[in-house]
C-alpha cells in the first residue's frame, strides 16, 4: 500500500488581534481576529494545518488568540509582543464594519522554515517594523512556493498614502495570486475600472488576480482567461471575516489543484476556466457561510460540503 502524500506546508504571516465589536443594537463582543489570523483559522478548519507567524502578548487577550487558533489546528510561531493588538469594529445596520486599531507589530524572519505556500496580508505587510520581515519572507519563498497576497487596505492606519501604495503595488508584482476587494482597488487606483486594474496587475507579475465586489460577486483574471462568479445569496449577520474566508477557500482550492511548491506558477497557468470557476464558487460559498453568522467564524470542511450539497 502506498503511503498517503503529506499535506502541503502552509505558512501565513501577519497580525493576530482581538476584535472589539460594537453592534448596531448596542451590544459589545470581544473575539480573536486579524485578517491573516482569520485566513489561518479558516485554512485550519478546511484541514490545511497551517503555521501562523505573528506577534501576540503574554496577556489574557494573547492567550485567547492562541487557544482560538489551536482549536482549529493552527500552529502559532513568533515573538511575544508587549501587548496583544486590538481592533475596534463598529457595525452598521447592514452588518458592515469600520475599524479603529491599536497595534504592536514586530517580527523577524529568522529561523522560519520555507513552506510550500506562503500567504501574507493586510496591515502586517506595510506596517513597520514587521513589514520588512514580511517582505523578506516573501522574497525567500519566491520561485519555491505558492505566494498569495491580500492587501486588505486599512485607510485609518495609513499616514503616508504614496509610500504605502508603493509598498502594496511592489508586493502585488512579486506574488503569484492576489485577492483584493473593490474597496482596495478604489483606494489604490481611484476612479479606475476594476477589470482594467485586475488586467494590469495580472500583467505585472501575478498569475491569478481575484477582485471581490461584495454582493456583486467576484472577477478573476489570468494571462489567458477571465471569469466572473455571482455572490451566494444569504441573510447577512455581519461581514467580519468574509474576505478572509474567501481567501482561505481560494488557497485551499489551489493547493488541491497542485499549485504549491516550486511548480505552483505552472499549475496556476494550466488551470482552465471550468476549474477556476469552480474554485471561485467554493470560495464564495465559504464566505457566505461566514457572513451568515456573527464574527469571524468560518466553516469547517464538513460544513462547507453540507452547505454545497444543500444548494445543489
Amino acid at each position: 500500500m502506498t503511503a498517503p502524500a503529506s499535506k502541503p506546508d502552509v505558512l501565513v504571516v501577519g497580525e493576530a488581534l482581538i476584535d472589539i465589536v460594537h453592534r448596531a443594537d448596542g451590544s459589545i463582543d470581544e473575539s480573536p481576529g486579524g485578517s491573516p489570523a482569520n485566513v489561518a483559522l479558516a485554512l485550519g478548519r478546511l484541514g490545511c494545518s497551517p503555521r501562523l507567524r505573528t506577534s501576540v502578548g503574554d496577556d489574557p487577550h494573547g492567550q485567547a488568540v492562541r487557544e482560538w487558533l489551536a482549536a482549529s489546528d493552527v500552529t502559532v510561531q513568533g515573538e511575544s509582543a508587549v501587548r496583544t493588538s486590538t481592533a475596534l469594529a463598529r457595525l452598521d445596520a447592514q452588518g458592515a464594519a469600520t475599524y479603529e486599531f491599536a497595534l504592536d507589530w514586530q517580527i523577524t524572519a529568522d529561523g522560519i522554515e520555507l513552506a510550500d505556500a506562503l500567504h501574507i496580508g493586510s496591515i502586517a505587510a506595510t506596517l513597520e517594523p514587521g513589514a520588512t520581515a514580511v517582505a523578506e519572507l516573501l522574497d525567500r519563498h519566491c520561485g519555491r512556493a505558492l505566494i498569495t497576497y491580500d492587501p486588505n487596505i486599512r485607510p485609518s492606519l495609513i499616514g503616508d498614502r504614496d509610500s504605502v501604495r508603493g509598498q502594496v503595488l511592489s508586493l502585488i508584482e512579486r506574488a503569484d495570486v492576489i485577492k483584493a476587494s473593490d474597496e482596495d482597488v478604489a483606494w489604490l487606483h481611484p476612479g479606475e475600472e476594476i477589470a482594467d486594474v485586475a488586467r494590469r496587475w495580472s500583467r505585472s507579475g501575478p498569475v491569478l488576480v481575484v477582485v471581490t465586489v461584495g454582493s456583486g460577486g467576484c472577477l478573476a483574471v489570468t494571462p489567458s482567461l477571465e471569469a466572473r462568479v455571482p455572490a451566494v445569496k444569504v441573510d447577512v449577520v455581519d461581514t467580519v471575516g468574509a474576505g478572509d474566508t474567501f481567501m482561505a477557500g481560494l488557497i485551499d482550492g489551489l493547493l488541491g489543484e497542485g499549485a504549491f511548491g516550486a511548480d505552483s506558477r505552472t499549475a496556476l497557468k494550466s488551470m482552465g476556466s471550468e476549474r477556476l470557476t469552480a474554485l471561485l464558487r467554493r470560495s464564495a460559498l465559504a464566505a457566505a457561510v461566514t457572513v451568515s453568522r456573527p464574527g469571524a467564524d468560518p466553516p469547517t470542511l464538513e460544513e462547507l460540503m453540507m452547505d454545497n450539497d444543500a444548494r445543489c
